[in-house]
């Protein structure tokens, strides 16, 4: 049986500046290669981080024709700390999340 290697995808996760609004907005894009995967705002950085995870979830189940049963329950453990590297698994199948910066930066 042969696996194949685990997806890279890129995160972008920044607090947005003061609007209309009266409360704090995180947003979040996800991103694979050049293709925006998902995108949105939350009210909490957590939130934010949960959210994300959820989305990169989905992908990488749709991606591998397999259900997602729970995408909400993959959450990054200690959160997207400082723009890291962070390998999230959810049940049977497993992503890296690469900060967006760091495809900035090597290019």
């Amino acid at each position: 049986m042969t696996t194949s290697p685990a997806p890279q995808l890129l995160y972008a996760l920044h607090l947005l500046p003061p609007g209309r609004f009266p409360f704090r907005r995180w947003r979040f894009e996800l991103w694979h290669g050049p293709t925006l995967l998902a995108t949105g705002w939350r009210t909490s950085e957590r939130h934010a981080e949960r959210a994300l995870a959820a989305s990169a979830s989905r992908w990488v189940h749709r991606r591998l024709g397999v259900v997602a049963l729970r995408p909400d329950a993959a959450a990054p453990p200690g959160g997207l700390v400082a723009g890291s590297e962070v390998w999230l698994e959810c049940g049977p199948v497993s992503c890296l999340l690469r900060p967006l910066a760091a495809r900035a930066d090597a290019a």
